[in-house]
């Protein structure tokens, strides 16, 4: 069997044919998966569990339809939708995984990550990370009025879209908001993995690395696609890995 990655679906009601594909892929192939991983940003925007939105209902209706098919699902937080919380996970039948975690894949060890924590040369946005990943910060926010919080993350969202035009317009948008190698190599050292699973960055690869001398075997990364333009999937089995468009 095959177990499958997504990652980066973005999933917002302005984009209602991304979440009838989302829909098709759960009902379809998925279905004949041994397990389903959900590398984070899920959602465009998820301002907390009791988000009334008709995106996150679907969405959880068909995930816990997987699930008690006997497929499970994993969920791992990415940074557009850190909030969705135990009582979404139950709904939608997901269990939730820290990032990173290491998982058993077909007998080898692999490193899973949304991506986010690779990209260290963005320092802004690492310290945006480390401020809304606080417990304190997210009691905080969730305990203002559903309102107010959609509103932040209206705010936020088109904060982002201007910082990222002011990377383009200076020449740095393709190294500041990408992985920095650094890290990566430091990654693969801390977990004495050689290969890494994450998404986060939409740039689709499956990077093979030589052996480092010091490590003394190759290194696999690969990096999930989004789903902006079409869907995308990563689908591992015994015999191999394979990176595609749906």
């Amino acid at each position: 069997m095959t177990t499958l990655f997504i990652s980066d679906l973005h999933l917002d009601p302005a984009r209602p044919e991304v979440t009838r594909l989302f829909g098709e892929f759960v009902d379809n192939e998925a279905r004949q998966a041994e397990a389903l991983y959900i590398l984070g940003d899920l959602f465009e925007a998820w301002v907390g569990d009791d988000d009334p939105s008709e995106t996150g209902a679907f969405v959880a209706e068909k995930l816990k339809a997987l699930a008690e098919s006997g497929v499970p699902v994993f969920f791992m937080h990415g940074n557009r939708d850190f909030l969705v919380g135990e009582d979404y996970a139950r709904r939608a039948g997901m269990t939730l995984l820290a990032d990173p975690t290491l998982i058993d894949l077909y007998g080898k060890p692999v490193l899973l990550m949304h991506g986010d924590l690779l990209c260290t040369d963005d320092t802004a946005y690492q310290q945006f990370r480390a401020m809304t990943r606080n417990p304190a910060w997210q009691q905080q926010f969730l305990s203002q009025p559903l309102t107010a919080r959609l509103a932040f993350a209206q705010q936020a969202r088109a904060a982002s879209q201007a910082r990222q035009g002011e990377l383009r317009e200076a020449g740095t948008m393709e190294t500041i908001t990408d992985v920095s190698p650094q890290t990566v190599d430091e990654t693969f050292a801390r977990y004495d993995i050689d290969t890494i699973i994450h998404g986060h960055t939409h740039r689709p690869a499956i990077h093979r690395e030589p052996a480092p001398a010091k490590a003394g075997h190759a290194r696999t990364r690969i990096v999930l696609g989004d789903w902006y333009e079409q869907g995308s999937v990563l689908r591992v089995d015994a015999d191999g890995v394979e990176l595609a468009k749906l």
